[in-house]
């Protein structure tokens, strides 16, 4: 489904690299005024990411969506097959396959644009290795959470609202809107633990050398953490919809 949209593909590939160039002119401003201990190289680094998998973090399953509104989930509910398990791996390939075919040329580009401007190259190759199983664990993590929205969808009948807030928390806590590492010192611990944190901002700090290599089973473990804990209560809420769903229209 995702490779028939090269178009979409294109300029997605064309709004990242517009919003990515726009905040790193931002932080370097920051930093021209005020210099900051963490270097302008990591932050263009951390901002090149966090755009390359925008779209591993914001892609919804809209077809889901059209049939909770219509109806047409009925459907669904009568094949022999497990629904949350389902929708989850179609939601993972569509942010998988999505997240691929922008982050490849994207990051190609980041690395060629000048230093403090583009991408870095890893603290260490211990580091991108440390990061890889991270990014994987993140994919779980915002699957599961995007499958808790849809179960919110189910009883309000509009995405919208709580795709909202979500979404909004996603943004600002997983460290897209502004990177977790500028963050206050204080705020560190809390915003860290929370499954938000555990989507980019985890990988990204391995790549970058914030996490150091020896750290990563204990990030691992955090972020195993809240795919259980996620997965869990979405399964429950999926569950409880199906016993009292109401299909629109009959």
């Amino acid at each position: 489904m995702e490779l028939q949209y090269r178009g979409a593909m294109i300029g997605g590939i064309v709004c990242q690299m517009f919003f990515g160039i726009i905040l790193v002119a931002l932080y370097r401003a920051l930093y021209n005024s005020k210099p900051q201990t963490l270097p302008i190289e990591s932050v263009a680094t951390y901002v090149w990411l966090q755009q390359a998998f925008f779209r591993m973090m914001m892609a919804s399953d809209a077809e889901l969506l059209d049939k909770i509104r219509s109806g047409d989930i009925a459907y669904d509910m009568c094949r022999p097959v497990d629904m949350y398990g389902f929708y989850y791996v179609r939601i993972m390939a569509q942010k998988f396959m999505g997240s691929l075919m922008r982050a490849v040329p994207m990051l190609v580009m980041a690395f060629m644009l000048p230093q403090g401007w583009g991408m870095s190259l890893p603290s260490s190759f211990s580091g991108l290795l440390a990061a890889l199983p991270a990014l994987l664990l993140g994919l779980l993590c915002v699957c599961a959470l995007e499958n808790i929205t849809v179960a919110f969808t189910m009883k309000t009948l509009d995405p919208r609202g709580i795709q909202g807030m979500l979404n909004l928390l996603m943004v600002t806590f997983s460290g897209n809107l502004f990177p977790l590492t500028l963050f206050p010192e204080s705020w560190q611990k809390a915003i860290t633990f929370l499954p938000y944190a555990q989507l980019l901002d985890a990988p990204i700090r391995l790549y970058t050398g914030a996490y150091l290599p020896h750290d990563a089973l204990k990030i691992y473990g955090l972020q195993a953490f809240w795919v259980v804990i996620l997965v869990a209560l979405g399964t429950f809420l999926w569950n409880a919809n199906k016993k009292r769903m109401i299909v629109q229209g009959g």
